[in-house]
């Protein structure tokens, strides 16, 4: 099983290219980042974990400018978001910050992308919560023609593009609906997810890991009906806290990577965690 790992990187951790190179010459498969572009201090939205908001949230790197410079310094690891909160970006702009770093870095990127916890972040980003799903589901489709190989536009709910020259394009090739790169949606599992995984991506990011063998057959039953084909199907469990047990059950139900957390720390712990990870790799 392939391991990677996710983090929060911020101004007080250790930085995205010395924890890039430790993770490609140690043998991870790839590292995640995480986005939050700024909490508001009079949040009422609980946090999910519950207990208070952790310091990390409200100090996140910007993760395609942290995947840019670990794509500088590496040549196999690869690299992803966990998740990019699509509604909350203009889907112009992201379709070439996605397509750039995926571009740069040779086709290594994972669009790790989902919906979000934190109503106000979202708010000021102007994100009606009622209907954050289906405005991703349509900024989703949005940037799926702008990646296309000939101008193609989209007339949408939310937004729309005329037929336009937009390079660089993604480096993989279209899978089926899958236009860009490698897309994981992360999210609970649930019928509208599932039905939004096998329309438009090529799989599913589970936060934790729980539940998976009650899940896992909802979802291929879902995908095959969709006209997907079963081989296709990705699931990588997120924000992991690895055990052998855990992991070996994970292979037993067919997952090939699996992203484990690291602590948002500097550079010493990190390096010590890494150290004791060893073990699974």
């Amino acid at each position: 099983m392939r391991i990677s790992v996710t983090i929060f990187l911020t101004d007080e951790t250790i930085t995205p290219t010395r924890l890039a190179r430790e993770l490609e010459d140690r043998g991870f498969a790839g590292l995640y980042l995480p986005e939050h572009t700024h909490i508001p201090v009079d949040r009422t939205t609980p946090y999910p974990a519950g207990g208070g908001l952790p310091r990390e949230y409200g100090r996140t790197l910007d993760a395609f400018v942290g995947l840019g410079q670990a794509a500088a310094v590496t040549e196999r690891l690869g690299l992803g978001t966990g998740i990019t909160l699509v509604a909350q970006h203009d889907p112009i702009d992201l379709a070439k910050q996605i397509a750039t770093v995926d571009h740069l870095s040779g086709g290594r990127l994972t669009l790790g992308l989902g919906y979000g916890w934190n109503v106000e972040e979202a708010a000021d980003h102007g994100v009606e919560w009622r209907t954050r799903r289906e405005l991703v589901r349509d900024r989703m489709a949005l940037m799926r023609a702008l990646w296309s190989e000939e101008p193609t536009g989209y007339e949408g709910k939310f937004g729309s593009v005329r037929p336009s020259l937009a390079y660089p394009k993604p480096v993989r090739e279209p899978r089926g609906p899958v236009v860009g790169p490698r897309t994981l949606i992360g999210g609970g599992a649930g019928p509208k997810l599932f039905s939004h995984i096998c329309e438009y991506a090529d799989g599913w990011l589970p936060i934790g890991g729980r539940g998976l063998g009650e899940s896992l057959p909802v979802l291929r039953a879902a995908w095959a009906e969709a006209g997907r084909e079963p081989a296709d199907l990705q699931v990588v469990p997120y924000a992991v806290v690895p055990e052998e047990g855990k992991l070996k059950y994970y292979g037993e139900l067919g997952i090939e990577e699996t992203v484990v957390q690291l602590p948002p720390a500097g550079e010493t712990e990190v390096l010590r965690v890494l150290d004791g990870l060893a073990r699974f790799l």
